[in-house]
């Protein structure tokens, strides 16, 4: 109600104020053009009224602890954080901002991804730096990010988000609105959305520049990326997502063109280098992130096919075959696929604060389901722990669905549910696997929860004899192992190995 009332209360406020709005609509032109400036990195005019170079700094000081907690903390491993700073110090260096101060970060976590935040914040997964085979590779990535914070487009898509809502601005300052001030507020989530095409190739040919000039392998662009469209396409045959929705990776933020790969290394050809001109310190980027941990992290939980296992909590369970695991830092997704689409459980935890399972079951329904009582509650009993299990029917996104809780006592102090949402029309299908997924929930002891280790990539080096086919028969999955060697190492089926080359394997850390 409040806004309607705001909409005409301008409405009425523009009607008797005409002279004074036309006033300020002519004063703010006149104030913005002396906030053009050129650009030294890319030669163009900066329009950035709301976002200085000061504020663009505030911004991803603020910005960077959340960024940090949200991605799964940063690698503790001094290794590769430093080394991954120190390159891309090089390559800031040689930027048009070489005395502003660039924040290098990698982040614990899987996903394939590296982006920036306004003020110098430079970021990368250490599941992109896995993709990686060279240190060019990886500088080509951070030139390109270092792109980005140069050529300001934080600040420029800013700009043009809030310039759009500008006479609301200056009504809402008029009027002392909150609403209208705050419709034209942006979050932190402004500053990782994708950017445009043009974008996208400008610092794609800011990050070759950079390269150059800092000595790496200008060439090692287009292999990245490459690499990395070459990644993306196997995870969809491996996950069957084609056409489902994917974790934020690296085109997601960065979006694809089928001609950046061919482009980047017309921009390579355009320096005046030959191919394998420069050393891409490939050895030395390899022996760096040996070890590295690949995948989960054991201290958040390990995915395996359709096993959820948690060592620091204790804890293991088993989804049907028809699910995907999405693990987060908050819970557990297991998002129905195929014949299962349109399921989804969810599987958190929480303390008992006191309370008995009734007591904490109807607690957690009600912050899911408000405006539904839970049915049917039930006291049962899942491999020697105490539970209690409810339901009700309820409409989700118009579909007629069946919403069930089952929370069980891991422990005097500590309980866990699964929250299962089915549609009615796939209840009868789908109720024995689920029944079993709660079922499989477990206590793990201390000695099974310490052979949860999880992955890490292993260094090895290229005997007589070897081959593709052979040294991917010791990648630590149990299908599509040569696709995932060839991808991981920037290689296809035609590739030769020579004796003393050095490639990645992905094995258990078990088997250090």
């Amino acid at each position: 109600m409040t806004k309607i009332i705001e909409i005409s209360r301008l409405t009425n406020f523009i009607r008797k104020s005409k002279n004074t709005l036309a006033l300020g609509f002519v004063i703010v032109p006149l104030l913005l053009q002396g906030c053009m400036t050129t650009n030294p990195a890319t030669g163009g005019s900066d329009f950035t009224p709301f976002m200085s170079p000061a504020k663009e700094t505030a911004i991803g000081q603020e910005q960077h602890p959340i960024v940090i907690k949200e991605h799964g903390g940063v690698v503790d491993d001094p290794k590769v954080g430093g080394y991954v700073a120190v390159t891309g110090g090089r390559l800031a260096a040689v930027s048009e901002l070489p005395n502003s101060p660039f924040t290098f970060t990698v982040l614990n976590s899987p996903i394939i991804n590296a982006f920036a935040l306004p003020g110098g914040y430079i970021y990368v997964t250490r599941g992109i730096l896995a993709l990686f085979n060279s240190e060019s590779e990886m500088a080509s990535v951070l030139g390109h990010e270092i792109g980005h914070v140069t050529a300001r487009h934080s600040a420029k898509r800013y700009n043009q988000q809030i310039f759009t809502g500008l006479g609301a601005t200056v009504l809402g300052s008029v009027l002392n609105s909150k609403e209208l001030s705050d419709a034209v507020g942006y979050g932190s989530q402004l500053y990782l959305q994708s950017y445009s095409r043009s974008n996208e190739y400008e610092s794609d040919d800011l990050g070759i520049r950079y390269s150059l000039r800092a000595g790496f392998d200008p060439y090692a662009a287009a292999d990245m990326l490459s690499s990395l469209d070459k990644d993306s396409q196997l995870q969809d045959i491996i996950a069957n997502r084609t056409g489902q929705q994917r974790p934020p990776e690296f085109f997601s933020t960065h979006p694809n063109t089928k001609d950046r790969v061919s482009r980047a290394f017309a921009n390579a050809q355009k320096t005046g280098l030959a191919q394998n001109s420069r050393n891409r310190n490939h050895d030395l980027y390899l022996k760096t992130i040996d070890g590295m941990l690949y995948g989960d992290d054991p201290a958040h939980g390990i995915i395996n096919g359709q096993n959820f296992s948690h060592g620091p909590l204790r804890l293991t369970f088993n989804v049907p075959k028809n699910y995907r695991l999405i693990n987060t830092e908050d819970m557990v997704y297991a998002q129905g696929t195929g014949p299962a689409e349109g399921s989804l459980v969810l599987f958190s935890g929480g303390d008992l604060q006191g309370q008995n399972m009734i007591e904490f079951t109807s607690k957690i329904w009600k912050g899911y389901v408000k405006e539904n009582d839970l049915q049917g509650l039930e006291d049962i009993s899942i491999n020697g722990m105490a539970a209690v299990t409810g339901w009700n029917d309820i409409t989700v996104n118009k579909i007629p669905s069946k919403v069930r809780i089952v929370a069980i006592k891991h422990s005097d102090y500590q309980a866990y549910y699964f929250l299962m949402i089915t549609p009615l029309d796939k209840i009868e299908t789908l109720k024995d696997g689920l029944q079993r997924m709660t079922y499989s929930f477990n206590r793990l002891s201390d000695k099974q929860a310490k052979t949860i280790k999880g992955k890490i990539i292993r260094i090895v080096t290229v005997k007589k004899g070897d081959t593709v086919t052979s040294l991917s028969k010791n990648m630590a999955f149990p299908t599509y192992q040569l696709d995932r060697f060839l991808v991981l190492n920037g290689m296809n089926t035609n590739s030769q190995l020579t004796v003393g080359q050095k490639v990645k394997l992905v094995i258990n850390a078990n088997e250090k």
